[in-house]
């Protein structure tokens, strides 16, 4: 039914209405065909021709045709396709002078322009019937583009792929080359002292954080006063002040059972350790680097306070004998550790009020995660501060000078934090600190989870001993000095077995006198080994005399002892002892009393040998028994005990004397003899590539020394895994005294692994680790994988010991090490997806579907670019291996004291992180996974929208047709300029002063997701490709979000989680306006239907180059950098706003709700498939 104008129509509107009945009596006139060939969704409005035309050609609608439908002859179709544009650029003209020209001008001139307007319409109509005369195909290109759930057999075999890869991944992370656990619980009766008065006098957190001091009950009372020597705990990321119990317990019951009974322990500086925490509220340090500085700066205030209330008479009942303390011993956990180090930096820390720091699981090397810009910052700036102070080159100029540094890592069972960024070899010397693994610590022998590593039992007790031994109450330190400090610290956590690790036996005096028979023939014959399966035979005490060889021995020489039994120190009463003796003359004037211990084995011969001897017990070195019973090294039972010295620490003594102490038959045995070490260790010089091909088969001899080392250099990485294997031996008649007992270790951290009663085990190992930073000054120490093994000599049978590559188990390897790299590197994949569709729109004015993009960039772009970053990493790899020397030149410096090298601590930031070019073909793996996570996210997506748009549907059911409609179009209704400015700067204000810009992001996303919803419901209502093409892009920018979401999302759950605490206390980071302004105006743009415009000019480039800025950012800093993407798709995003603004008339910028509104179906017209 036509609308006639009413009687008050103005001149302008009759002669519209005149217009659009002469255009319907067109459309009337050519019938069916017209709406077939049209293109449209039906519409008989007269209007939508004239607008459909005008759009179709300024934003490419006119469907190119397929291969099928063009003209056998190219010179014609050239000159009707010239013939096209010129009458639809003259629709375009007279659309133009319609909005330009006013109704009385307009008046005068309509006719000629509805003749013009006529004419070309039945242009167009014929151009159509021409079109719809030539040969035709099923499928056609553009609606393929346009379809969004579009998949080819690539799409599909990529995603299995990944998915294949990543189920691969995980069994191999949950159930392979897993570590035994072994970790006993720790058990206390806790009570907690707190300080009010620690107030906003004394720091401005005090609001925030807060201070407590842990009593033990049953053994301290909740007596407030200090009386010890300070010790701070600091909890880690998300950690609780109450973990420090376990710890402070075990110091309270330490000191009630061994120190406290003395009555002048304080006279030897030995007094109570005085614990206190800190209650951070939980924060989450791992993920904002402001919180980070802000506990550390409440963290030095903490420290002023404590000192201070040992200067108070009132608050102290410490030993007026003793000084004050000045310095104060801190012990962190996980973030906790790298806070203690970062108050060493910090403008309010008081000089030398540390100087000894333990850290528990902390990642000293590189931040855990990279998506806030400020905690990778200050991960950068404490780093470079350490690394300097340690450079200079007097101590006096080095504030770090006497400050200690022990990181205990929990290795391969803390899937919190990668054990390999507990490695402080890039941060400070061996003479100041080292790692060391709890697999190694003597005593412990295995690997503890992210929180075990508080609370376990057997570590308690071996710190608590350490922190004992290295204190000193008569200094004002209240520790000894750095370097006793450091022997202190080697000894107690390390096996023993390092080749840092000190022999006490070169610095001792005799001290015993060993008397003995000369008829007594205990002397064992050069060369021999020395075996006793049983002790007592002789129903009284005997010394076995091993004489030692002349030194110079060209093939190196060494000492080895292994037993059992445990050796007695002097004044106990054991079944062995061993000591290394001299041959003692008795001088004129000299009195053998001068000795503390007389041991006369001589009996009542007349002929006897004194020798003046030095206890070993000192340099016992502690392993896990392994006997037929034995299943883990941690369990509990007698451990062996094992003495090995280089031939030079023995050079003033003449013979090992080995004392069978029993007095009658007792159980237990002892193997000691000299051998080669030359012989003893095997070197091969096999790499990955050998392993992959075949395994690695050793031999060992029949007559071998009981240890054995098997060392492969080249195998540095901690990516791959193996397994060890070893083969039957016989001991023919006799049972063999122990069974093979292995020690897994490599030496640029201390990481030790022992296996007991081993035939198989399970090695992996933290060595060369990705992203990591190379050694302090470029000196790297690192030899690779080793294996120790000792096994019983006597059965002289050889050993066979098979060590192969464990590919399924390596696999795990690479979630700990990588796992910022599946959320940067579908950057990439997303980057090209995007750069192919904005490529085609520019083109052909079609934007086509994410899902038919990334099809097509999966035929050849995507592959070709994961090659050159394949080969980019190769060649990077191998340059750093090849300049690797040139890196470590000292350069002195003429502005200070201090050396200089040429080390770069950020070269392995790049690609892969890793520095041997074996590894590119990571790329090409993470890239699949990276194309099926966009897939699997893609249609994730698109199935969220779908079924919003549905139920929304569902519930708009019983609407109306034509009411609907209205709806519709209502949802993209422009507001008005002036709400629009007003909400967005209401946004920006927010975002300014009171939420972080991540919060405003995530808000950003669902606006978004709701306008995708809105604009898929446009285009399944009106069918026609501008709906098609808002709605593809609106879920292309979708796709590009959701991705950058994740790096947002940690500092926006620190942000509510401080919400949750002190919602008073203002968030002091994350403010800058400019970095969410561009993400702003875009979706505020797109919740308007707006579709973006055609680019035909050369600006076209910019967004390419852009796009491969990004897929570059993400391929090279992605994992290192990851807040690096959210800038960068934000100036993408401020170009995208751009070309939006920069339309020059409104035809450029067509609008969804346009669209819509002339679109409305007939009841007879057929609609667009």
């Amino acid at each position: 039914m036509r609308r006639r104008p009413s009687a008050s129509s103005t001149p302008e509107e009759e002669d519209e209405h005149h217009l659009q009945q002469q255009q319907q009596r067109l459309r009337e006139e050519g019938g069916s065909d017209d709406d077939s060939s049209s293109g449209d969704s039906g519409s008989n409005s007269p209007d939508v021709a004239n607008r459909k035309h005008v759009e179709d050609d300024t934003e490419g609608g006119l469907r190119t045709p397929t291969a099928a439908q063009r003209p056998l002859k190219k010179k014609t179709m050239e000159s009707t396709g010239k013939e096209q544009h010129k009458r639809a650029g003259r629709l375009e003209a007279r659309t133009a002078w319609k909005q330009s020209t006013p109704p009385g001008r307009r008046k005068a001139s309509s006719s000629a322009k509805e003749k013009e307007v006529l004419e070309l319409e039945l242009s167009v109509k014929d151009l159509a019937r021409e079109d719809e005369a030539r040969p035709t195909t099923p499928s056609q290109r553009p609606a393929r583009w346009r379809d969004p759930w579009s998949f080819s057999l690539l799409t599909v075999a990529s995603l299995a792929a990944a998915a294949a890869l990543i189920l691969c991944i995980w069994q191999s992370f949950t159930g392979r080359q897993l570590d035994p656990k072994g970790a006993a619980m720790s058990y206390m009766a806790s009570a907690f002292v707190r300080f009010p008065d620690f107030d906003t006098e004394h720091t401005r957190f005090a609001s925030k954080y807060s201070l407590h001091m842990y009593r033990e009950m049953g053994i301290e009372d909740d007596d407030p006063r200090v009386k010890g020597v300070p010790v701070l705990f600091i909890p880690g990321n998300a950690g609780s002040y109450k973990q420090v119990r376990a710890l402070a317990a075990e110091a309270a019951h330490y000191w009630n059972r061994h120190i406290r009974p003395y009555d002048d322990a304080a006279g030897e500086g030995k007094v109570a350790l005085d614990f206190f925490t800190v209650d951070f509220n939980e924060d989450l340090t791992a993920f904002h680097g402001q919180t980070l500085l802000d506990q550390a700066e409440y963290l030095n205030d903490a420290v002023a306070y404590i000192l201070s209330l040992y200067h108070n008479p009132e608050r102290s009942k410490r030993d007026s004998r003793l000084p004050d303390p000045s310095s104060v011993i801190l012990i962190g956990h996980s973030m906790g550790g790298i806070a203690a180090r970062t108050m060493l930096t910090m403008a309010n820390y008081q000089a030398n009020s540390v100087n000894t720091i333990i850290t528990l699981s902390a990642p000293h090397a590189r931040s855990p995660v990279s998506f806030d810009s400020q905690l990778v910052k200050t991960y950068a700036y404490v780093n470079d501060y350490w690394r300097k102070a340690h450079s200079t080159q007097w101590g006096s100029d080095n504030p770090l000078w006497h400050v200690t540094l022990i990181s205990i890592a929990g290795g391969g069972l803390d899937t919190v934090v990668p054990s390999d960024y507990a490695s402080l070899a890039s941060l400070v010397p061996e003479t100041h600190g080292f790692t060391v693994f709890t697999s190694t610590i003597p005593g412990v022998w295995t690997g503890m989870d992210h929180l075990a590593i508080t609370w376990c039992d057997q570590l308690r007790k071996v710190l608590i001993k350490s922190l004992y031994d290295v204190m000193d109450a008569k200094r004002g330190a209240q520790t000894k000095p750095r370097g006793d400090r450091m022997r202190s610290f080697k000894k107690w956590f390390l096996t023993g077995l390092e080749e840092v690790a000190e022999r006490t036996l070169p610095h001792k005096e005799a001290k015993t006198l060993l008397t003995m028979d000369d008829s007594a023939n205990a002397i064992i014959s050069q060369g021999e080994r020395l075996v006793l399966r049983h002790f007592g035979q002789q129903g009284k005490k005997k010394a076995h005399l091993l004489p030692i060889p002349p030194q110079g021995t060209p093939e190196g020489r060494k000492f080895t002892l292994l037993s059992d039994r445990h050796l007695d120190a002097p004044g106990e009463n054991g079944v062995l002892e061993v000591l290394f003796c001299s041959v003692f003359t008795l001088q004129v004037g000299q009195s053998a009393t001068l000795f503390s211990m007389n041991m006369d084995l001589s009996g009542d011969s007349k002929g006897s040998t004194r020798l003046a001897c030095k206890n070993a017990a000192s340099d016992t070195i502690l392993l896990p028994a392994s006997t037929r019973h034995s299943e883990h090294p941690f369990d509990n039972a007698q451990p062996f005990s094992y003495l090995q010295y280089d031939l030079e620490d023995l050079a003033e003594h003449q013979f090992v004397a080995v004392v069978d102490k029993a007095d009658q038959p007792a159980d237990g045995w002892v193997i000691a003899e000299f051998t080669s070490a030359t012989e003893s260790i095997i070197k091969y010089p096999v790499g990955y590539r050998d392993l992959v091909a075949s395994d690695l088969e050793v031999k060992l001899p029949a007559r071998r020394a009981v240890s054995m080392e098997i060392k492969v250099p080249a195998l540095q990485s901690g990516l791959f895994a193996y397994k060890l294997a070893f083969g039957h031996q016989s001991c023919g008649k006799h049972v063999p005294l122990f069974m093979p007992l292995v020690r897994q270790y490599i030496s640029d951290v201390y990481e030790s692994k022992f296996f007991v009663n081993v035939r198989e085990a399970e090695i992996n190992l933290h060595g060369v680790a990705p992203y990591m930073p190379p050694a302090l000054l470029g000196q790297d120490h690192s030899t690779g994988l080793a294996l120790q093994i000792w096994s019983d000599p006597t059965c002289e049978s050889p050993l066979d010991v098979t060590l192969s590559l464990d590919i399924w188990g390596s696999f795990g390897k690479l979630w700990m090490r990588y796992r910022t790299m599946f959320a940067a590197l579908p950057f990439v994949v997303v980057a090209l997806t995007l750069g192919r569709q904005f490529k085609t729109f520019d083109e052909s004015g079609v934007f086509m579907s994410f899902s038919e993009s990334l099809n097509m960039c999966l035929r050849r772009t995507i592959p070709a670019v994961f090659l050159i970053l394949s080969v980019a990493a190769m060649l990077i790899a191998g340059q750093g291996q090849a300049t690797a020397a040139e890196r470590t030149t000292w350069i002195p410096s003429r502005d200070s004291n201090t050396t200089e090298t040429v080390v770069d601590y950020t070269r392995n930031d790049l690609l892969i992180g890793s520095p041997d070019p074996f590894f590119w073909f990571l790329f090409p793996f993470f890239g699949v996974i990276s194309v099926g996570l966009c897939i699997a996210i893609n249609y994730i997506a698109l199935a969220i929208t779908h079924l919003f748009a549905l139920i929304y549907s569902k519930v708009r059911a019983r609407v109306p047709k034509g009411e609907d409609r209205k709806s519709l179009a209502a949802a993209f209704a422009v507001a008005s300029t002036r709400r629009r400015i007003i909400t967005t700067a209401i946004l920006l204000f927010l975002v300014s002063t009171v939420i972080p810009y991540q919060f405003a992001y995530l808000v950003l996303c669902i606006v978004h997701i709701a306008s995708c919803v809105r604009a898929l419901r446009a285009a399944w209502e009106t069918h026609t490709d501008a709906s098609y093409n808002f709605y593809n892009y609106s879920h292309s920018i979708l796709i590009v979000m959701l991705w950058v979401l994740p790096i947002n999302l940690p500092v926006l759950v620190v942000w509510i989680r401080n919400l949750s605490v002190h919602w008073l206390t203002p968030f002091s980071s994350h403010h800058n306006i400019l970095s969410i302004m561009p993400y702003i105006l875009l979706v505020e743009t797109l919740s308007t239907g707006r579709m973006i415009s055609r680019v035909k000019s050369p600006l076209r480039i910019i967004t390419q180059l852009l796009l491969l800025t990004l897929a570059g950012c993400a391929a090279l800093y992605g994992v290192s950098y990851a807040y690096y993407l959210h800038h960068v798709v934000n100036v993408f995003c401020a170009w995208l706003v751009a070309l939006h603004w920069t339309s020059s008339s409104f035809s450029l910028h067509y609008r969804l709700r346009d669209v819509i509104d002339v679109s409305e179906p007939a009841s007879k017209t057929k609609k667009r498939p």
